[in-house]
């Protein structure tokens, strides 16, 4: 075939045309950045079978003999597939020019969907699904890593509201409330090791190990304020290492009050120095960062002997 002829290729049949055909039969995949109807064969007066969201994995099965048809095997949720025909409007696949990008800008624009008053339905989940087909479909990628974060990201906030409203989130001890799942961070850090986004990825896991109360004890805010500081320890470089100082810095400053209330005079100038040290430290890492001055007030609080946790805070 000559290269006039493939020029004039739809991106669909180009790439069925130009990869091996035992790699066609076993899979080729992409995904929609719109909602794309299914057909019973490829012609919009078809019976109609079902609506593929955005982000939703397509498997390519053929082609129309004019590429502007896909023959399809498409996920419409976790559990159920159908098979038909869509049109290749809006379909992303590998060969796509700057598909990357594409699904990067679609999963940006459904995330802003998502924050928006009467944005629309369910667009952080059309978001969580683009962003992690980036890192399927476009394994190498620049984006690849930020999507498949940005991913879990949604994902774990999303979940984080329904374990935060169950009764058990109050709970004192950790281990006694459904914490969320971190599957999708830990594939984050295994992929992408020593990037920024696998950083971003441990720093969520911290809070799974948080108490859900404190009920006025210092066993909670000891304990996370050391969490917090050993992940500064072990990430120096993360965008976070300022977040986490900042945390512990105040958890130390919150104990000083604490161990006022268990009269422990010790403990309680211990906690007052390492609040001072954690949150000179943040202050010396945010950068342009809003840790910055909230580190230095919190330093201004504890050195002026304000309270920053109990009743006289």
């Amino acid at each position: 075939m000559s290269f006039a002829i493939l020029a004039r290729c739809s991106p669909v049949l180009l790439f069925l045309l130009l990869v091996p055909a035992t790699l066609v039969a076993a899979a080729v995949r992409g995904t929609t950045i719109r909602v794309a109807p299914i057909y019973l064969s490829p012609d919009t007066t078809s019976a109609k079978l079902a609506d593929v969201d955005r982000g939703r994995e397509v498997i390519i099965l053929d082609t129309s003999s004019n590429g502007n048809w896909a023959h399809v095997e498409a996920n419409l949720t976790e559990e159920r597939t159908v098979s038909g025909w869509m049109q290749n409007k809006g379909l992303i696949l590998p060969s796509t020019p700057d598909g990357d990008k594409i699904l990067f800008g679609e999963a940006v624009d459904a995330e802003d969907q998502a924050s928006q008053r009467g944005g629309r339905r369910y667009a952080a989940q059309d978001a969580l699904r683009l962003y992690g087909e980036i890192e399927e479909i476009f394994p190498q990628s620049p984006l690849a890593g930020e999507g498949m974060y940005r991913s879990a990201d949604i994902r774990w906030q999303l979940e984080r509201v329904d374990v935060m409203s169950l009764p058990s989130a109050k709970e004192q001890d950790p281990y006694m409330r459904r914490g969320m799942n971190e599957d999708y961070f830990k594939k984050v850090m295994k992929k992408f090791p020593g990037t920024k986004w696998a950083h971003l990825a441990a720093f969520h896991l911290i809070d799974n190990k948080l108490c859900g109360d404190w009920q006025g004890q210092s066993k909670c805010p000891q304990k996370e304020a050391e969490i917090y500081e050993n992940y500064a320890k072990d990430y120096p470089q993360s965008p976070a290492t300022p977040e986490a100082l900042f945390q512990a810095a105040y958890r130390w400053s919150a104990l000083i009050e604490i161990y006022k209330t268990e009269d422990n005079q010790k403990k309680t100038e211990e906690a007052k120095n390492r609040a001072i040290a954690d949150a000179q430290k943040a202050m010396s890492q945010a950068g342009q960062s809003d840790w910055g001055p909230r580190s230095q007030r919190l330093l201004f609080m504890v050195q002026q002997g304000i309270p920053t946790y109990g009743n006289g805070s």
